[in-house]
């Protein structure tokens, strides 16, 4: 039942607002909730228990800090026991925070990552010639194992820093982490951004209800009309690369890294927007990458949520402990403040990409993905001091149009790049595909017509290149701080109707559905 799904579209979606509609306020979330759960069901069946586990935890979890701090603040202290009493006092608070933590870590390991591990330990058992090998183990991943386990280690770090108070309320925190339009592709949320509005059981609007729809029609038009036709041709170039050479490898890291964006921000749009009809804020997750001048600026505005927790989570607390500092004491003394700055923070840095890459999948190839824009992001904080002096001597003006258009440039080819390996099927294979654009390319593919024998037609391309054309001139419009939907509101109800049908007939018309089709799964549904 994905968010593209004729049932989930005509079917659940509206059964579920009706039921929420006729609902007293009091019991509304119970209809959120419940809903939740059968569309977890519906994907995963019995694997619910994990959900149900992490749920149970993090609730009894927070609970044990928040009677931790009552007991010791209820007790009564001579003054030279305080400070061994406050001692012990945050010494068992650390212990429950990582106990917890290590629950949840300990399932996503478990289920995700332990066929990884033990694949490559019995490479390594098998290199040295050891007798005995380990078992392969595959489990079966509940659906959106990923994002719910990061929401449920940031819940109980924001608890145990007092950030938010811990919630008895154990339906209100189920919602939080299992709200059945954010579960399968994120965004990844703080329990401080939608837990109260979830649980609130706000009535439905009038404007809430056309925004969300407007929304969700947008992130539908993204994923039919572009990263639905795309798959086909994708899915061919990636699954046999060695037919192929250079132009068509090259134009197949392009068209899956807008596959990848229409697929994934899509799915967001239409997560928003069903947020958006019970009155619910759900955090954005893109603010047009592609408008980007650098990686690091990239990477602030695609996957935002995942950004900000990595940032708040891994980078800030690497970046206080003791070999951290002592690390940037001593590279500032040596190398001066900005390249011991930058040695500083790499190790932080280092922390967030490797756990980036491996957040994202458990190949080599994510690892490495992760490692490629750890060592960009490095360089580009090195080396800023140096280019910005070489702009000066040359009289550059780094934020004239041909300057930036040259940044625009050269950060596509880097994301086209770092696209072709993350999607890759091994990282042996992204080095041969990414080998083969500089040793197998001619141009004669492009004349040939090669792409049109990739599975796509030239009515196809023409949908596409159509669906490029509407989400550039969208994220242009966005860029330079216009809200189109807030314009939209101001025409007149003609004017917005005929705007509304004629966005559907677009759909309708443009995209891929019908006989022959087989339905695109939602790319980072996989993650």
């Amino acid at each position: 039942m994905a968010y593209n799904s004729l049932l989930y579209l005509f079917i659940f979606l509206p059964a579920v607002l009706l039921a929420y509609h006729f609902t007293p306020q009091s019991r509304r979330y119970r209809i959120l909730l419940c809903a939740s759960y059968v569309f977890f069901l519906s994907f995963s069946g019995r694997l619910l228990v994990y959900l149900l586990f992490s749920t149970l935890s993090i609730h009894h979890m927070g609970l044990w800090l928040a009677s931790c701090k009552k007991d010791y603040l209820s007790g009564e202290y001579a003054p030279e026991d305080k400070k061994t009493k406050k001692a012990a006092y945050e010494s068992r608070r650390r212990r429950i925070l990582w106990f917890g933590i290590g629950l949840q870590l300990s399932i996503l390991l478990v289920l995700k990552y332990s066929g990884f591990f033990f694949e490559n330990l019995n490479v390594l058992l098998k290199a040295i010639s050891f007798p005995r090998f380990l078992p392969s183990m595959k489990f079966a991943l509940p659906i959106g194992i990923s994002f719910y386990t990061l929401q449920a280690i940031s819940y109980l770090v924001d608890v145990y820093y007092e950030k938010i108070e811990a919630d008895s309320n154990l339906g209100r925190l189920a919602l939080y982490l299992s709200f059945f339009p954010s579960l399968l592709e994120g965004p990844i949320c703080r329990y401080s951004q939608t837990a109260q509005d979830l649980y609130q059981g706000k009535p439905l609007e009038y404007r809430n209800i056309t925004y969300g729809l407007q929304r969700l029609m947008w992130g539908l038009f993204k994923k039919l009309v572009i990263a639905d036709r795309l798959n086909l041709l994708v899915e061919t170039i990636f699954d046999t690369p060695n037919h192929y050479g250079g132009i068509i490898i090259m134009a197949g890291a392009v068209l899956y890294t807008f596959q990848l964006y229409a697929d994934f921000s899509g799915c967001i749009d239409m997560t928003i927007g069903t947020g958006e009809m019970f009155g619910v804020t759900i955090p954005e997750n893109f603010r047009q990458p592609f408008f980007s001048k650098t990686p690091s600026e990239f990477w602030r505005r695609w996957h935002i949520t995942l950004g900000a927790w990595l940032k708040d989570y891994i980078f800030y607390p690497i970046s206080l402990t003791k070999f951290a500092k002592n690390l940037g004491k001593k590279s500032r003394a040596k190398f001066g403040k900005h390249p011991g700055q930058v040695i500083s923070s790499s190790v932080a840095l280092f922390g967030v990409w490797i756990l980036n890459g491996l957040w994202h999948g458990t190949g080599w190839n994510y690892i490495f993905f992760g490692m490629y824009y750890f060592v960009l992001i490095l360089l580009e904080n090195l080396m800023e001091p140096t280019v910005q002096r070489i702009a000066n001597v040359l009289r550059i003006n780094r934020t004239g149009t041909l300057y930036r258009s040259f940044q625009t440039v050269k950060l596509l080819l880097i994301v086209f790049i770092g696209e072709l390996f993350f999607r890759a099927n091994s990282l042996t294979e992204g080095m041969n595909m990414f080998r083969s654009i500089f040793t197998g390319f001619h141009w004669s593919a492009v004349t040939d017509g090669s792409l049109l024998k990739l599975g796509l037609s030239l009515p196809d391309f023409i949908a596409i290149f159509f669906g490029f054309i509407a989400v550039y001139t969208v994220g242009l419009i966005h860029e330079h701080g216009i809200s189109i939907r807030q314009r939209i509101s101001g025409w007149n109800l003609f004017a917005r109707w005929s705007f509304l049908y004629a966005a559907i007939l677009l759909i309708i018309v443009l995209g891929a559905y019908g006989d022959g089709y087989v339905p695109a799964k939602l790319i980072y549904a996989g993650f």
